[in-house]
C-alpha cells in the first residue's frame, strides 16, 4: 500500500519506501509518521530481503513539522515525540537491513532519520544538520541517533552549531557508508542493499536485531546476550546448511525468502 504522503514499491526482493511530500520539504509531520510506521511494519512483515528509504523533491527531510509543534501543550508534544521515536525504534526492530538513499538535505529529525537506519548512502548534493543548537529548540531526540553515529566531539560540534555539515564529512565521521555523484546514488545503493542481504535472510535478520539488542549494553552483557543468540541460531537449517557446505567446499543453499505477498516470521 501507499499513503497520499508516502510511496510503497515492490521490486525483485527489496522494497522501496519514498518520503512524497515535497511541498513541505518531506517534513515529519504526525500524519507522516503514523503512515511511515504502518508501511515499516507491512514490510517488516512481507518477504522483502532489503528496504530503501528514499524521498522525492530537492529535500530528503527537514524534520518535524513545526506546524504540528506551535501552540501545543506538553501532553501533546509528548505524544508526538513519542510516536517519533515507536517510528525509528520500527526501522531498527524491523529484520530487513535498511538503506537510506539521502540525495538532498537532511535536517534535524530528518538527519535523525539517517542516522536510524542500519546503512546511508548519500549524493554529494546531501547535507546534514541538527539544526537546533542555533535556533530555540534543541535537538534532544535527534542527539540520541546522531550520538550513536558518530564521536562525542563531533556530535556535539553538529548539536551546538547547528551547522550543515556536506555529504563527505558525514563518511568521516560515520554517518554515511557512502558518498557519489547524484547520477549514481541509485545504483550505489542497490549495491550495497544487494551485498548486505546476501547470505540466509532468518539468519540476517535476528543478526540484525541481535546488534541493536547489544549495542549499549555493558561487555560482559553484549558477550551474554551474544552468546545466546549465536547459540540459538546455530541450530537453525540455514546456520546448518552453512556450515556443511563450507566443510564440503560448495554454495550454500538458503532456505528461500517467503514471496512478497506472503509475511515473514522471525
Amino acid at each position: 500500500m501507499s499513503t497520499e504522503l508516502i510511496t510503497l514499491e515492490y521490486r525483485d526482493t527489496f522494497a522501496t519506501i519514498t518520503l512524497n511530500n515535497p511541498q513541505r520539504r518531506n517534513a515529519l509531520s504526525l500524519t507522516l509518521m503514523l503512515e511511515l510506521t504502518q508501511l515499516l511494519r507491512e514490510v517488516g512483515e512481507s518477504g522483502a530481503t532489503g528496504v530503501i528509504l528514499a524521498a522525492n523533491g530537492p529535500v530528503f527531510s527537514a524534520g518535524h513539522d513545526f506546524a504540528d509543534a506551535v501552540g501545543q501543550d506538553l501532553a501533546a508534544m509528548r505524544k508526538l515525540l513519542r510516536v517519533c521515536t515507536e517510528m525509528m525504534d520500527t526501522l531498527q526492530e524491523m529484520p530487513q537491513p535498511v538503506l537510506a538513499r539521502v540525495h538532498g538535505l537532511a535536517t534535524a529529525a530528518g538527519c535523525q532519520l539517517v542516522a536510524t537506519c542500519d546503512l546511508a548512502v548519500a549524493s554529494t548534493s546531501a547535507g546534514f544538520a541538527v539544526p537546533g543548537g542555533k535556533g530555540g529548540w534543541f535537538c534532544t531526540t535527534p542527539m540520541v541517533a546522531l550520538s550513536r553515529n558518530i564521536g562525542r566531539k563531533r556530535a556535539l560540534e553538529m548539536l551546538l552549531t547547528g551547522d550543515v555539515i556536506d555529504a563527505q564529512t558525514a563518511s568521516a565521521w560515520g554517518l554515511v557508508n557512502r558518498v557519489v555523484e547524484p547520477e549514481q546514488l541509485e545504483e550505489e545503493a542497490l549495491r550495497l542493499l544487494t551485498a548486505a542481504t546476501r547470505g540466509s535472510w532468518i539468519s540476517k535478520g535476528m543478526g540484525k536485531q541481535a546488534y541493536y539488542a547489544q549495542i549499549d549494553l555493558p561487555q560482559h552483557q553484549a558477550y551474554n546476550h551474544a552468546i545466546e543468540v549465536m547459540a540459538s541460531t546455530s541450530q537453525l537449517p540455514d546456520a546448518q546448511e552453512g556450515m556443511q557446505a563450507f566443510l564440503e567446499k560448495r554454495r550454500p543453499q538458503f532456505a528461500s525468502a517467503p514471496a512478497l505477498n506472503e509475511s515473514a516470521s522471525f
